[in-house]
């Protein structure tokens, strides 16, 4: 009876793990433009990536850009964190799907886990899917679009439909916005209050308006693309905003009466047989993926690194080190494992145990690029401590060479070039001509980043080169999302109005002191 009893549990035991569902391991994915992590089957992950691209290629494409490849650390790395709680927990916010942070060393992306279909992709990846676009179009022009365009053209790329025959839809309706698209007259943006809409009255509304703003936005994009009787007037307007008109006098001065626009777009709305755009696979590049499953110890280092590269505090760090500490310990020999521990200690503002670290990874086999920037950056912070000037120099000469033999690996990786300018400003030594077209050439391959562009502009301006220096502001002070730095930006624009070219104004110490308080 008691071997009948064991059997019949073994075989329903069988059944069950026979019905349970097996995670798959953990993969890397890497493409022209992304790096993808997921725990997922190799070959989920690979189409993963493949649709990244298409989508990528699509709004090339659609707009005419084309955005230069990237160098293999400046993708945008994506990781699937798991639930809709997992990333709520990690954003430290709620209602949120999905989450994108723009950074010069490499965007990075959250999802949920990563689901492959025909047609419309899941709601993270849609989250995803809009927030590259921002990337896209930033990284192809450094002008900020009005708030309206901005959102409305992410909006309108982001509804994107896959295709089983490797074509991509783009403008299609957006599923997700078309119940605010169109409230009842007075809970919709209204298209002049759309066109003159800018961050700081959008986040203050709390009405329905403020979600019918991005529907209201994409359906606008959406009219001024594909309407036949408005051809041209989009790049119209977009033009006449970039010579200085405001929003809402470029619009009026291109798009007529305001009024007649609003109902031309309410019919827009209503009419189900709007066109979207069609990309063919022949119109669609995509380079090959390579896929590669993680080891044990990069699996068990997971967490500590989606945590890091989300962004911890000092509190946040020095707690997450001891975990990075005790998994190390398991894995010593373990390169990438060794990286993450590194970049865990230079967080935790542990900058011996950060280099000491980095070091053994770098002694490690082929060691991750992360490898030689944490080992440079725990150096130029030890080095920003010595008061000896002549120990200054050796440290700082010292930090630059893990990050010399990185940019002989990778020569557009941001981190060298920026700290080869660095290197002089913190010593308050002038820099190099190599040095500054060094930061010239980082600020170039990270179009959005604001305050490398700030940075060019004042190092112009302390050379003399006041239309260089204008050229770099120009799109800061226009930035209609640029709030309080924007207007600090037209006044500086203001002083040199009267400039004349070639007359060096010092800048060096409010150089200096910018890297300084860092």
């Amino acid at each position: 009876m008691i071997a009948r009893i064991g059997s019949v549990f073994l075989m329903g035991l069988a059944l069950v793990l026979a019905s349970s569902p097996v995670r798959a391991e953990w993969h890397e994915a890497s493409s022209e433009h992304f790096v993808i992590y997921a725990n997922e089957s190799e070959d989920e992950v690979r189409l993963y990536a493949e649709n990244l691209e298409r989508y990528h290629s699509a709004m090339e494409e659609f707009t005419g850009r084309d955005l230069a490849t990237p160098s293999p650390s400046n993708r945008v790395k994506v990781f699937a964190v798991g639930s809709s709680s997992d990333i709520r927990k990690l954003a430290g916010s709620s209602g949120v799907e999905g989450f994108y942070l723009p950074r010069a060393q490499g965007s990075v992306a959250f999802v949920q886990q990563i689901e492959n279909k025909v047609g419309h992709p899941d709601l993270s990846t849609v989250v995803l899917l809009h927030e590259y676009a921002h990337h896209f179009l930033s990284s192809t022009d450094r002008f900020a679009m009005p708030l309206w365009m901005n959102e409305g053209a992410a909006e309108f790329f982001s509804s994107a439909y896959f295709h089983e025959d490797g074509s991509v839809f783009l403008g299609l309706p957006s599923s997700r916005r078309d119940f605010t698209i169109f409230w009842k007259e007075t809970e919709m943006t209204a298209v002049r209050e759309l066109l003159d809409m800018d961050w700081p009255r959008l986040s203050g509304r709390v009405d329905k308006s403020k979600a019918s703003f991005y529907g209201r936005s994409w359906l606008l994009y959406h009219y001024l693309s594909t309407s036949e009787e408005r051809s041209g007037q989009l790049r119209a307007y977009w033009l006449e905003v970039l010579k200085g008109k405001s929003s809402l006098d470029a619009a009026q001065s291109v798009f007529g009466d305001l009024g007649v626009l609003e109902r031309q777009l309410n019919k827009h709305f209503r009419n189900r047989e709007r066109k979207s755009h069609r990309v063919l696979p022949e119109d669609i590049d995509i380079s090959p993926i390579t896929v590669r499953r993680l080891d044990d110890g990069e699996v068990a280092m997971k967490d500590v690194r989606i945590q890091l590269e989300r962004g911890v505090n000092l509190p946040q760090a020095q707690k997450l080190v001891r975990k990075a500490r005790s998994i190390a310990a398991q894995y010593p020999d373990n390169a990438r494992v060794l990286t993450t521990l590194a970049r865990s200690e230079y967080s935790a503002e542990k900058d011996s145990l950060a280099i000491a670290a980095a070091d053994r990874a770098l002694a490690n086999g082929e060691p991750p690029r992360d490898a030689y920037v944490y080992a440079g950056l725990a150096r130029f912070r030890q080095a920003r401590g010595l008061s000896n000037p002549t120990q200054r120099d050796g440290a700082y000469q010292n930090a630059m060479e893990p990050l010399t033999s990185l940019q002989a690996l990778e020569d557009d990786h941001i981190v060298p070039l920026v700290y080869a300018y660095r290197a002089y400003a913190e010593r308050g030594v002038a820099p190099s001509n190599e040095a500054k077209e060094a930061f010239f050439r980082a600020a170039r391959l990270a179009p959005f980043d604001q305050e490398l562009w700030l940075l060019t502009g004042m190092i112009h301006i302390n050379d003399g080169r006041i239309a260089d220096a204008r050229a770099a502001l120009q799109p800061l002070a226009s930035n209609p999302h640029g709030g309080s730095k924007a207007e600090q930006v037209r006044n500086l624009l203001a002083f040199l109005s009267d400039k004349p070219e070639g007359q060096p104004i010092e800048l060096q110490q409010a150089i200096s002191g910018y890297f300084l308080s860092e």
